[in-house]
C-alpha cells in the first residue's frame, strides 16, 4: 500500500470517527433532554388517572346496567329495558338526579342497593379523582411553583395520595351518617312512618343529599316533606357541604379559627358560594311568594323553608319541595343559570364550577376598572387560570346551545322546559320540569351522554390544558382586532 494510500485511509477514519463520536453525543443529549423533559412534564404517567377513571366509569356504568336489568332488581320482575337500566346507572354513577322511573315503585329492595352503591361510587369517585388531579397539576410545577402553591393550598399534600383517598371516604360517610341521624327520626316521629321506613328512607336520602344525586325514593321528591324545617334543611346542608369541594372543607376543618388565612381557592368558593345561595333563596322565594301551584298556597313559613330550600338545589342538589313544572318562567330561567354554575371544585356537584364563574367577574372587573392583571386577596391570577376559566365556559355553553337546537327540532317540547332539562344534565343537576319520561328512548340516552359528559368532562379538560401548556419559542407581531 502507497504512502498517499494509507494516508486517506488514515484521514477517512479520523473523519469516521469523529462523526460517530458527535453521532454518539448527539444521541446522549437527545436522552438526557427526554429525561428532563420527562421529570418536568410527565405526560403520560399524568394522562392515565383521567384515562383510567373514564374507564373504571364506564366499566362500572355497565356493571349497574346489567344489575339494573335483572329480574331481582324491579318490581315487575321481569327487569328493566336498556334503555332504562342505562339511564339509571348513568344518572345514579353521575350523581344526576334525573330519571325515566319511579326508583320507588319500579325497583326492588335489590334495585335500591344498586343505585345507592352507583351513587355512592360515583361521588367518592369524583371527589378523589378531582383531589388527585389537582395534586398532579401541582407536581407538574417547577420545585418552586410546586412548594408555592402547596402552601396556598394547604388543604392537598403532594404525594399524599393515600391520604387524599383516605380523608375523602371518612369526610363523606361521617357527614352522611350525620345526615342519617337527623332525618330518620324526624321522618319516624313526624311524618307516620314507621322506624323500618324512616331508616331506610333516611339512609338512602343521606346518601342521595350528600352526593347531590337528587334521586329519591317518592315520586314527588321531598314535595311530602313541604315545610319541615328539619329535613329540608338538613338536606340542604349536604347538598351545599357535598358540593363545596372537598379541599374547602378539609381545609375549613384545619383552619376553621383562621379564615383569613384560607387559601384563594377556598376563599372564592365560599365567597362566591354564599352570595349565589343567598340571591337565588330570596329571587327564588319572591318570583313564586304568590305562584298558587307552588308556594303560594302554602302557610308564610313553608313558603320561606321551600323557598330556601329550592335555592339551594339548582346548585348540583336536585330534589325539589314544590312542583318545578309549576314555576314561572323567571324562576326557570334563574334556576337555569345557577344549574349552569354548579358549586365548587373537587365537589360532587356540576356545572362550570363557582370559582370558574368567580373568576370571569374579576377579569370582567380588572378590564372595566383598566387593570392589566387581575389581582384578588394580594395575589395575582395565573394567566393560564383566566385562560383555562374562559374555555371551560365557552365550550359548556357550546354543548348546551347545540344540544337544545337539536332537542327543539328533534321533540315537541317548548323552549324553556327543553333548555332546563339538557342544562340539567349538563350540570348534573337532576331537576325536571317532568318532560324526561316522556323522551324517546334516542333522547333519554342522549341526556344519559350528556350526563357523562357533564360529570367528567369540566375535570379531565381543565387537567388537560394544564397539562398540555407550552411555551412558544417564537412569537408573531401584535394586532387588536375591533371589540364591540
Amino acid at each position: 500500500m502507497s504512502e498517499a494510500t494509507r494516508e486517506r485511509a488514515a484521514l477517512w477514519t479520523a473523519v469516521l470517527r469523529r462523526r460517530l463520536s458527535a453521532l454518539l453525543s448527539a444521541l446522549r443529549l437527545h436522552k438526557r433532554r427526554r429525561h428532563q423533559e420527562a421529570l418536568v412534564r410527565p405526560r403520560s404517567a399524568w394522562d392515565k388517572p383521567a384515562r383510567a377513571f373514564l374507564v373504571m366509569f364506564l366499566a362500572v356504568d355497565a356493571l349497574g346496567t346489567l344489575l339494573l336489568m335483572t329480574p331481582a332488581a324491579s318490581t315487575g320482575g321481569k327487569g328493566l329495558t336498556f334503555v332504562e337500566a342505562f339511564f339509571t346507572a348513568t344518572t345514579s354513577l353521575a350523581v344526576c338526579g334525573l330519571s325515566v322511573i319511579s326508583i320507588g315503585g319500579d325497583l326492588t329492595t335489590f334495585g335500591h342497593i344498586v343505585v345507592m352503591a352507583l351513587i355512592q361510587v360515583g361521588g367518592l369517585g369524583i371527589m378523589t379523582l378531582a383531589s388527585l388531579l389537582g395534586v398532579a397539576v401541582v407536581q407538574r410545577f417547577s420545585l418552586r411553583m410546586t412548594l408555592n402553591v402547596q402552601a396556598e393550598n394547604r388543604a392537598l399534600a403532594v404525594g399524599d395520595v393515600g391520604g387524599i383517598v383516605t380523608r375523602v371516604v371518612k369526610v363523606s360517610l361521617v357527614l352522611e351518617a350525620l345526615v342519617f341521624l337527623i332525618i330518620t327520626p324526624r321522618m319516624w316521629l313526624g311524618h307516620d312512618m314507621t322506624l323500618g321506613e324512616a331508616a331506610y328512607s333516611g339512609l338512602f336520602h343521606s346518601v342521595s343529599a350528600f352526593n347531590n344525586a337528587g334521586l329519591s325514593l317518592y315520586d314527588d321528591s321531598m314535595m311530602r316533606f313541604s315545610g319541615d324545617v328539619v329535613i329540608l334543611f338538613t338536606v340542604a346542608l349536604a347538598v351545599m357541604l357535598g358540593g363545596i369541594g372537598f379541599p374547602v372543607l378539609i381545609e375549613m376543618r384545619h383552619h376553621w379559627r383562621l379564615p383569613g388565612q384560607w387559601s384563594l381557592h377556598t376563599k372564592l368558593t365560599l365567597i362566591t358560594s354564599g352570595l349565589l345561595f343567598a340571591v337565588s333563596a330570596v329571587l327564588i322565594t319572591l318570583m313564586e311568594w304568590n305562584n298558587p301551584d307552588t308556594l303560594g298556597g302554602l302557610h308564610w313559613w313553608a313558603r320561606i323553608t321551600d323557598g330556601i330550600f329550592h335555592g339551594v338545589m339548582p346548585r348540583s342538589g336536585g330534589f325539589n319541595a314544590t312542583d318545578t313544572g309549576e314555576m314561572n318562567d323567571s324562576t326557570l330561567l334563574l334556576t337555569i343559570m345557577m344549574m349552569f354554575v354548579g358549586n365548587g371544585s373537587a365537589g360532587t356537584a356540576g356545572g362550570i364550577k363557582v370559582a370558574t364563574l368567580a373568576v370571569l367577574f374579576l377579569v370582567v372587573w380588572s378590564e372595566v376598572r383598566a387593570h392589566a392583571r387581575v389581582h384578588v386577596f394580594s395575589r395575582r391570577l395565573a394567566p393560564d387560570v383566566i385562560r383555562q376559566s374562559l374555555s371551560l365556559t365557552f365550550l359548556s355553553m357550546t354543548v348546551v346551545a347545540v344540544t337544545t337546537v337539536f332537542f327543539l327540532q328533534a321533540t315537541p317540547f317548548g323552549f324553556m322546559e327543553t333548555l332546563f332539562e339538557v342544562v340539567s344534565a349538563v350540570g348534573v343537576v337532576g331537576l325536571s320540569t317532568g318532560i324526561t319520561p316522556e323522551l324517546a328512548p334516542w333522547a333519554q340516552s342522549l341526556l344519559a351522554v350528556l350526563m357523562m359528559a357533564g360529570r367528567m368532562g369540566p375535570i379531565t379538560f381543565v387537567t388537560a390544558l394544564a397539562f398540555r401548556e407550552r411555551k412558544r419559542r417564537y412569537d408573531f407581531a401584535e394586532a387588536r382586532p375591533m371589540i364591540g
